[in-house]
């Protein structure tokens, strides 16, 4: 295990106003088609856009996205790096697709498995999560549990802000790109959108 900073830590642990969606979340449907060639802050306000017209609109930096099994399936849409744009602070779900949460992790955007998610928060309850020791809190009902704790190069690929920071760090690239490798551009054509 990599020892972690205290800023690494904290990047570990999101908290936040949830936004519950059922299952099956096609990634078609989160990043419509059209939105594809936009630039990432535009491309980020049609997030959903199928799902739920104009919930970018009210979404909130700090919210988190709760869902049901299925989430993220379908094609390997860089929704994560979207998320990020829109500042989402993390995800969790019954069951991610394996390729978006991947996606996720490598955008540094820190994802929860959490079995019967959808059936423990209401929309708009606070969620506390902990990915470093697998935690999570309903704040709003007081319900609390924990879930199998995520591998170790996991954590520290989200606690650096996803994996091209991540080597940058570890000098395989540039240190005076880091920032710019943590920018939701680099995320998306990193997994490969074309966008």
């Amino acid at each position: 295990m990599t020892p972690r900073t205290r800023g690494a830590i904290e990047a570990l642990k999101f908290s936040g106003k949830v936004w519950v969606f059922g299952n099956d979340l096609n990634t078609d449907a989160m990043y419509p088609a059209f939105a594809m060639k936009m630039d990432p802050p535009e491309a980020a306000k049609h997030v959903f856009y199928e799902i739920r017209p104009g919930w970018t609109d009210e979404v909130s930096p700090g919210d988190i996205v709760v869902a049901g099994r299925n989430f993220g399936v379908g094609s390997s849409r860089p929704v994560a790096a979207l998320f990020n744009e829109l500042g989402v602070a993390g995800l969790v779900a019954e069951e991610f697709n394996s390729l978006f949460f991947r996606n996720a992790v490598n955008a540094g955007l820190p994802a929860m498995t959490l079995p019967e998610a959808t059936a423990l928060f209401t929309e708009g309850d606070t969620g506390t999560f902990d990915l470093a020791d697998g935690t999570w809190r309903n704040q709003t009902t007081g319900k609390s549990g924990s879930v199998p704790r995520l591998p170790d190069l996991i954590l520290d690929i989200i606690a650096e802000g996803g994996v091209m920071p991540r080597l940058a760090a570890q000098g395989y690239l540039p240190a005076e790109l880091g920032e710019i490798l943590r920018s939701s551009t680099v995320a998306m054509r990193g997994a490969g959108s074309g966008a």
